[in-house]
Order: C-alpha cells, then sequence, then structure tokens
C-alpha cells in the first residue's frame, strides 16, 4: 500500500498487545490515538522515544489521547522492555507486519551495505473521526514526543 495522507481514513487493525489480549484502533475512536511506529524494542532510540512518550503521558492523557507503539516484536518481548524501563504506553505486536504495511511504514531500508525490509520509524496522528490528522515520516528521536504533544495540544 502507498503512504498513507493527512484526511485519509487510518487502516483499523486488531493486533496482540502488552499484557496480554488483543487491541484494534476501533475502540479508540472516541479519543486522539498517536500511534507510533518503530523498529525494535530495547535498542537506542526506541527506547528513547517510548520513554520521551511515556514521560510526556499525562499530558497526552489530560488532551485526550492514547499512545500506541507498534513494532514487529512478539507481546511477551513488548512486556519485558515495559517493565525494563517502566514504560506506561501501549505496545502493539505486529509480527505480521500488516500493520506497517497498511500504514505504508514497511520500507526496504539499507546498513553496512546490505538492504533488508524494517520499519520506518513515523507516527501519526489519528482523529476521532478516524482520520489521519498529523503524520511525521522518518522521525528523528529527539524532541519527537514533545512536538507530537504540540500537535495533539494545538499549543
Amino acid at each position: 500500500m502507498g503512504s498513507l495522507k493527512v484526511g485519509d481514513i487510518a487502516p483499523d487493525f486488531e493486533v496482540q498487545r502488552d499484557g496480554g489480549g488483543t487491541i484494534s484502533l476501533a475502540e479508540f475512536r472516541d479519543r486522539l490515538v498517536v500511534l507510533y511506529f518503530y523498529p525494535k524494542d530495547d535498542t537506542t532510540g526506541c527506547t528513547a522515544e517510548a520513554v520521551a512518550f511515556t514521560n510526556l503521558l499525562p499530558q497526552f492523557i489530560a488532551a485526550g489521547a492514547v499512545v500506541i507503539g507498534v513494532s514487529p516484536d512478539t507481546a511477551a518481548r513488548h512486556d519485558k522492555f515495559m517493565k525494563k524501563h517502566d514504560l506506561g504506553i501501549i505496545l502493539a505486536s505486529d509480527e505480521t507486519t500488516d500493520v506497517a504495511q497498511a500504514y505504508g511504514v514497511w520500507k526496504e531500508k539499507s546498513m553496512y551495505g546490505r538492504t533488508f525490509m524494517g520499519i520506518e520509524r513515523s507516527t501519526f496522528l489519528i482523529g476521532t473521526d478516524g482520520r489521519i490528522r498529523a503524520h511525521w515520516p522518518k522521525v528523528k528521536v529527539a524532541g519527537h514526543a514533545e512536538n507530537v504533544l504540540q500537535a495533539v495540544t494545538g499549543s
């Protein structure tokens, strides 16, 4: 699937989540959803991003938003990651990469001269109408959670 644009309907999904059970986008229709995609639990950049979103979680909640991180890691790995770093956000397990593909963030990447498929760090802000309000592709972690919070609160 091609890249989603602001104004598009966000693709729904239902996947395993941290702590057991499943999570779907549809269950949050009454709230703003910060849906961020990251490559792998417990790596330097991904940990920094998850911690930054967790640190700002009270402000996101006050603004009526939920924060969901998505990676191809298993729910069990998410549980270990959350416990190790005391994370408060929701982590969704996209082991099949179907969600990443639906959002256009499953891309060919290259590192050290080899190419492979992986998650392009990206964030989507989804409105209560199910439409994409904002999209941050190729995210750089430093200051990103703060930028997303500004978009959520409008300040």
